[in-house]
């Protein structure tokens, strides 16, 4: 019973309340810190240090100027789609048309459509743990249970399958995974890609594939869930990280016609369509993406290097070397601290934010996530802090 006076709210706004400590206020202070100019380091979320390109910045421009600022279609334009497709079929060697695209309002936008399409209550959902930390929120969202399945530290966070299909029960409607993995930087093998497939295919479950990073991997691409098992395999994706367009919340999710037909019903009662300059830009950034994707992945290559030399030798923590993305995560067990008091304190002592790993699941507890994607004289500033935080410890 709610207490007299008091607001009564529907249960969507309890699952999608964050549990334990908000990991995002921390960082948010540090933003705010920064801005005021103090001095502060902020490595808590991932936002690469670079800006838009300029032809898509002078693209959206001119189309804002044009008038480009109406309704749009709900699904994207029919050349944004078509774009979307050509440069997934490239990356992933599974054939798609426009039809198979709906544009959406970034990554995370297509990760909540595609729970509520796909789940609702009474159903689960299996997510790898560790896990974006919008994914429980995003997932119980729609009513379904959220089944984490460990990726330990003991194998590298690479996946048990046999834990995968164990989770499986006549409940289960999805398994989420993400490749390159936040906050691991795990890319799955191609072995690892074909034995989920088979394990989606024998249980009939849909496979929901998280590839924003997949462009900063090597070469450009991961082995595709999508092209193993078309028929019930979304591939989300955005611009946000390839491209520095975080802020422009351009995604889509490349499926099945059929779960693109649904999703566009959704979208047409939550979104109805992007900005047409922003949809034209998205255009200019695909015509872009080879160039674009090369100089991010250099960019994260160089920096990962960085981060992680200067986190050796320092007592008590281990970095964790990242296969891709912008991420680090960084064992500190050894400290004798908890993730949540070790960033805490950190902050305090040296203006250093990082993130707790124990929002982004089980598998993460006794870890805290780095980003590396900042200037290289930050990052080496960074673990100069770090390591005098952690020889301040007794």
């Amino acid at each position: 019973m709610n207490e007299p006076g008091k607001p009564r709210f529907a249960p969507l706004a309890e699952r999608v309340a964050p549990e334990g400590t908000d990991p995002w206020v921390l960082h948010w202070e540090a933003r705010q810190a920064a801005a005021a100019g103090k001095d502060v380091i902020v490595l808590s979320v991932g936002d690469p240090d670079l800006d838009t390109p300029g032809p898509v910045m002078d693209t959206a421009i001119a189309r804002m100027r044009g008038g480009d600022t109406h309704y749009t279609e709900t699904a994207g334009r029919p050349a944004l789609r078509a774009a979307i497709a050509a440069r997934h079929a490239a990356r992933t060697g599974q054939p798609v048309t426009a039809d198979n695209v709906i544009v959406l309002g970034g990554t995370q936008n297509g990760l909540f459509v595609a729970s509520l399409c796909l789940a609702g209550p009474g159903d689960e959902v299996i997510a790898l743990d560790p896990m974006y930390a919008t994914y429980p929120a995003t997932i119980k969202a729609s009513g379904a249970k959220l089944v984490p399945v460990a990726t330990p530290a003991e194998r590298d966070f690479h996946p048990d399958l046999g834990a995968i299909e164990a989770a499986i029960t006549p409940r289960t409607r999805a398994i989420f995974v993400a490749s390159p993995n936040n906050p691991s930087g795990v890319v799955l093998t191609g072995e690892e890609v074909a034995g989920l497939a088979a394990i989606a295919r024998r249980h009939d479950v849909w496979l929901v594939s998280d590839e924003v990073y997949a462009g900063i991997a090597d070469e450009g691409r991961v082995p595709s869930l999508g092209a193993q098992f078309p028929d019930r395999t979304l591939t989300v994706a955005s611009l946000s990280k390839t491209h520095a367009m975080t802020g422009w919340r351009t995604g889509w999710i490349v499926g099945p016609v059929d779960f693109v037909e649904r999703a566009h019903d959704l979208a047409q009662c939550m979104l109805y369509g992007l900005p047409g300059f922003i949809q034209e830009a998205a255009i200019t950034a695909l015509a872009m993406a080879e160039e674009c994707e090369g100089k991010v992945r250099e960019y994260c290559r160089h920096r990962r290097a960085v981060l992680f030399e200067g986190l050796k030798n320092i007592r008590g923590i281990r970095a964790c070397w990242p296969q891709a993305g912008m991420f680090m995560l960084i064992d500190i067990r050894g400290t004798g601290l908890g993730g949540e008091e070790f960033v805490h304190r950190l902050y305090r002592a040296e203006g250093v934010s990082l993130l707790d790993g124990v929002p982004f699941g089980a598998a993460a507890n006794g870890f805290v996530r780095a980003c590396f994607a900042t200037d290289e004289k930050v990052l080496v500033e960074a673990t100069k802090r770090i390591r005098r935080f952690c020889e301040s410890l007794k």
